[in-house]
């Protein structure tokens, strides 16, 4: 058998041989069979028509091309054509067609005219135009490629009934898109009958869904559970904070609260007295490890408050630390030092909207102190232009502040985002970027005028 195999491998490299050195072979169908073989090792080549078209088309890399020419094939350019034109002319920018094509290459082969256009109709019939339509579809491309008839207007009903308004839908698919293609009658409608069978009134399940929707897109087996925790921890359902514990049960893993316990108990709380925070403020385990630390450590170690206080006002780890946390204790400081004030609640500091902080507070002292007013509105400018945004990241960055003593000789602070922030903010310094990262800067001394020695006012980047 062995013999056999061999003498058949040989005769049909013979074979191959005499038909591809002779164009002119008196046995077309000996032709016609290298022929194929010759156009299949040609249709596996990067260089096919798909890729091709992907990258001058639509500037995708080579290796992008050649991921996404696995998903669609096309030999003539008609189909995808149209469909490009056709997002064109509905306002989409090159960057969201390709993302478009990168999340669905299916896409390119469709027939606009049945299957992108009615869908283009019904959302513009509801209020979706323009650059929201755009926004929706780049973010959920399935849609275009889901029933108009069979999903996509039985969900946007549903939806509608649910927030009692078409407007009010919209809204929420703006926020969560992905709820268009969501089936509601297994995903969504029993948990929202849990809730009411759990005495949650209606009009707070309609004003959390509508904030957050997806938080209720869930196995209703699992979605039952976490009302069930929730009851037993206490909470009523009748308030509004009933629905934002089960969001955050929701949201966050068991192994992420977890670890978040540990950050807290690192800090001096108990089991007790994290859940009592909790009780009395959930989103006290929303935020991320490292905010946590970060405005632990500045209003303990930076601002001498004892770490309990903050189990008693929780609502304070939800606050931005450079926008709200650090100018406002800054400028309470101002205030004490100077003896403007004698006292000043932790709640009125820090849990105050900003308006009633500058009425009640800030205003108050702009006749005797108008330095302290023009800081602190500084300070808001910067924040509101981005120079203190934080971000997980961050908080495992540091900084580098080089402060020149003279004679040559210069000392290097390397502080944590929030430090450097600190700093800058004590001394009226107002940086160049809005990202500090691999920023060194120097200080020149001025013995006679800054706190510590030094006019950290006149700063040179290096």
């Amino acid at each position: 058998m062995l013999n056999s195999f061999t003498k058949n491998i040989n005769d049909f490299f013979k074979l191959l041989h005499i038909v591809t050195n002779n164009s002119f072979s008196n046995n077309p169908s000996l032709f016609f069979t290298v022929r194929r073989i010759s156009n299949k090792t040609k249709s596996q080549n990067p260089q096919s028509f798909t890729v091709s078209y992907l990258r001058t088309k639509l500037g995708f890399p080579p290796e992008s091309a050649l991921r996404i020419s696995k998903y669609v094939h096309f030999k003539t350019p008609e189909k995808p054509d149209s469909v490009i034109a056709f997002l064109e002319q509905h306002g989409f920018s090159d960057t969201q067609i390709r993302q478009i094509i990168l999340t669905r290459p299916a896409l390119l082969c469709s027939d606009v005219e049945k299957t992108f256009l009615p869908k283009f109709q019904f959302f513009q019939s509801k209020g979706v135009t323009g650059p929201e339509l755009s926004k929706l579809l780049v973010y959920n491309p399935r849609i275009l490629s889901r029933s108009l008839e069979k999903r996509i207007i039985p969900c946007f009903n549903q939806l509608s009934k649910l927030l009692q308004s078409d407007s009010k839908a919209i809204t929420a698919l703006r926020r969560n898109p992905y709820l268009m293609v969501c089936n509601f009658d297994t995903y969504v409608l029993p948990n929202i009958k849990t809730l009411i069978d759990n005495g949650v009134p209606e009009s707070n399940i309609v004003t959390m869904f509508n904030y957050h929707p997806w938080s209720f897109v869930m196995l209703p087996d699992r979605f039952k559970e976490i009302v069930k925790d929730v009851k037993e921890m206490g909470f009523n359902p009748l308030l509004v904070k009933f629905l934002h514990a089960v969001i955050l049960f929701r949201k966050v893993s068991k192994p992420a609260m977890e670890s978040k316990f540990d950050v807290y108990k690192k800090w001096g709380w108990s089991d007790d007295e994290i859940w009592e925070a909790f009780r009395r403020y959930p989103g006290v385990l929303e935020a991320s490890k490292e905010k946590i630390t970060a405005i632990m450590d500045f209003l303990v170690n930076e601002m001498g408050f004892q770490s309990l206080i903050l189990a008693n006002h929780p609502s304070v780890i939800s606050r931005s630390l450079e926008k709200r946390i650090v100018p406002r204790a800054l400028f309470a400081r101002e205030l004490l030092s100077k003896g403007l004030i004698k006292d000043l609640k932790f709640s009125v500091v820090f849990g105050t909207s900003e308006k009633l902080f500058v009425q009640r507070i800030v205003n108050q002292y702009k006749d005797k102190a108008p330095e302290l007013l023009k800081l602190y509105e500084e300070k808001l400018k910067f924040a509101v232009r981005g120079k203190y945004k934080s971000n997980r990241a961050s908080c495992r960055t540091v900084m580098k502040i080089k402060f020149g003593v003279g004679f040559g000789v210069a000392l290097s602070l390397w502080l944590y985002p929030f430090r450097f922030t600190l700093v800058l903010m004590v001394f009226g310094l107002q940086g160049q970027s809005t990202n500090y990262s691999h920023q060194m800067y120097h200080v020149s001394p001025d013995i006679s005028t800054g706190p510590l020695g030094y006019n950290l006012s006149r700063i040179l980047k290096i």
